[in-house]
């Protein structure tokens, strides 16, 4: 079972999920699975299309924004904005150590506004660290103020 971290309580990152772990998510009342992690990036790693499956089959949303480790493009900072804003309720998102999804979901927030030391201070208290990309939150917030 992979251990759910809790970022805010709209948004929660998470090691690579389980196919057997959509239920977990269920039962504790997501309303979307957020896959950021690319097919094939790991041998053994579960395919994205084997979790969507079984997050619709358990009444979830799943969106798959995947992010190549170091490498966050404007397209993929709008798909998790839009993906957030249209969630209706709690949002689990994953990639290999839950890092990627939360500097994404840190990037998305500057995106909408939110400031980069607000956004820097809840990731730390969930034990991730935005130092990675800093830069750029900072310099996306700017462009969204």
């Amino acid at each position: 079972m992979s251990e759910f971290v809790r970022v805010t309580d709209g948004f929660w990152a998470s090691p690579q999920i389980e196919p057997a772990d959509v239920e977990e998510a269920r039962r504790r009342g997501f309303a979307l699975i957020v896959n950021n992690r690319p097919d094939g990036e790991s041998p053994g790693q579960p395919q994205g299309d084997s979790i969507e499956r079984m997050a619709e089959a358990a009444g979830l949303g799943y969106r798959a924004i995947p992010v190549v480790p170091g490498s966050f493009e404007d397209s993929q900072i709008e798909a998790m904005a839009e993906a957030l804003a249209h969630a209706h309720g709690p949002v689990l998102a994953f990639c290999r150590s839950g890092t990627r999804s939360t500097l994404l979901w840190a990037l998305a927030q500057a995106r909408q506004g939110r400031s980069p030391s607000a956004i820097a201070a809840e990731a730390a208290s969930a034990g991730y660290d935005v130092a990675p990309v800093r830069t750029l939150l900072d310099r996306i917030a700017a462009r969204a103020a």
